[in-house]
């Protein structure tokens, strides 16, 4: 029988029978609901391969990719007999089905992207025995020049990026003895530029309203910030705004926050979850590291904006006929849908231009709390702590910049240290006045 593209590709659950309690299968009278189970596909492998003859696996979401992942497996067989025959497409094929289970869903779909819109079309038609330096090289100065599905330059960023994906998937055909040498190690690629936050200065802002330029990562002055919020004041996610601008919660945090993550009589909000994005689907997902699952305190002013909100809610669900919950999400849409974070981002790019202050993005609140907390005499690791990062040094590195106003307090509190110790110096007898000692002096006398 010829095959039509789906032969040994099926649908199976995990449904059993109330009664023997053995799994149904393909008896299952729920299998002719689309969502129900998932796809599964069967081969019978080369004589000559290792292992057994008969290959299942499941867990597709489709019966295409069901069919996809069945067809590299046999090539993948078909070329087991010599390893050197199996192509750098294949290989990664293989490496992605390896991944669900071992690294995060968002994490995989990452991975996925680069392997299909840059590596397998630059370099899947090579032997993974033959992969070399040279070939990497040229992927990248093939793509150095495309942009990204957003329009903007592919940056140092994403190549490297997409170096790691490789060098990962190749890492792994060196545990199963395919390879000696990884020769994504050996590539260099232009490092990336971090972009420290940048306050919107009058200069800034003057540059802005002439020619529109404007800086890769800005926050607002706290003059500025308090303007947006006072324009936003009716605006019914305005509790989330005062939130992301005082606490620094990334927009998927604050999109997951449950009110059973609130403790406003102890003041505290706890991040236990984050709502992420894979192929335009949200899902609900744990924090990437230990240190994004944290415990944040709250001040007595934000406290009261989220009881306030919280009553509101409250109200707003029953206008709406709909049953508010103790432990639903704590920032809904006005007819109490859950709020994507894709949707944030562009309802609060909106709420910013009808402003008419200077360009802001909804992540940059979140900056802009770090440089609010450090303004107010917080230290580092106090801030590294309310942020989530993992590392001390990271948190450093990106806060360096401050407001203008905490720099010249800086600055004059510096310079005040020595006009002090100056001033407690015995006066110099007058034959060892020196033009520098005057010029000193001077400077002395001036500043007091």
């Amino acid at each position: 029988m010829k095959d039509d593209g789906t032969a040994g590709v099926y649908r199976r659950c995990g449904c059993t029978d109330p009664v023997t309690g053995r799994r149904l299968g393909p008896q299952c009278s729920r299998l002719s609901i689309p969502t129900h189970g998932s796809w599964y596909f069967s081969v019978q492998l080369p004589r000559d391969t290792p292992g057994p003859a008969r290959f299942r696996k499941g867990g597709f979401r489709t019966a295409p990719q069901a069919a996809t992942a069945r067809n590299d497996a046999l090539a993948t067989a078909a070329a087991g007999s010599n390893p050197r025959r199996i192509t750098v497409e294949q290989w990664l094929r293989r490496w992605l089905q390896s991944l669900p289970g071992r690294v995060r869903r968002s994490t995989a779909a990452t991975y996925g992207h680069h392997v299909d819109h840059y590596l397998i079309p630059h370099l899947g038609k090579h032997t993974l025995a033959g992969l070399r330096p040279a070939h990497i090289e040229t992927m990248f100065t093939t793509i150095a020049p495309l942009t990204t599905r957003t329009g903007r330059p592919i940056s140092a960023a994403t190549m490297q990026r997409i170096r790691a994906t490789l060098r990962r998937a190749l890492n792994m055909a060196i545990r199963e003895q395919l390879l000696l040498v990884n020769p994504a190690r050996l590539i260099l690629l232009p490092r990336p530029h971090r972009h420290r936050p940048q306050p919107w200065s009058a200069a800034r802002v003057a540059a802005w309203q002439n020619d529109g330029q404007r800086p890769t990562v800005s926050v607002w002055t706290p003059d500025q910030l308090a303007r947006f919020l006072t324009f936003a004041a009716d605006d019914p996610l305005y509790p989330l705004w005062w939130l992301a601008a005082l606490r620094g919660l990334r927009r998927g945090e604050l999109c997951a926050l449950r009110w059973t993550d609130l403790d406003l009589a102890e003041g505290t909000l706890t991040v236990n979850h984050h709502i992420a994005h894979v192929h335009g689907r949200p899902y609900l997902d744990s924090p990437k590291t230990a240190a994004g699952q944290r415990t944040i305190a709250l001040d007595r002013t934000t406290i009261a904006v989220l009881r306030k909100h919280q009553q509101h809610q409250q109200q707003l669900f029953t206008d709406a006929s709909a049953l508010w919950l103790p432990d639903g999400a704590v920032f809904t849409r006005p007819d109490t849908r859950p709020i994507r974070p894709d949707w944030l981002t562009h309802h609060f790019a909106a709420r910013v231009t009808t402003s008419g202050l200077p360009p802001v993005r909804l992540h940059d609140l979140r900056h802009g709390a770090a440089t609010l907390a450090l303004t107010a005499h917080a230290d580092l690791k106090t801030v590294q702590d309310m942020l989530g990062h993992t590392s001390y040094a990271f948190t450093a590195d990106t806060y360096t910049t401050v407001l203008p106003e905490r720099a010249r307090q800086v600055a004059e509190s510096t310079a005040q240290l020595i006009l002090d110790a100056q001033h407690k110096l015995p006066e110099p007898s007058p034959d060892r006045h020196s033009h520098a000692g005057v010029g000193c002096r001077a400077a002395g006398a001036s500043g007091g």
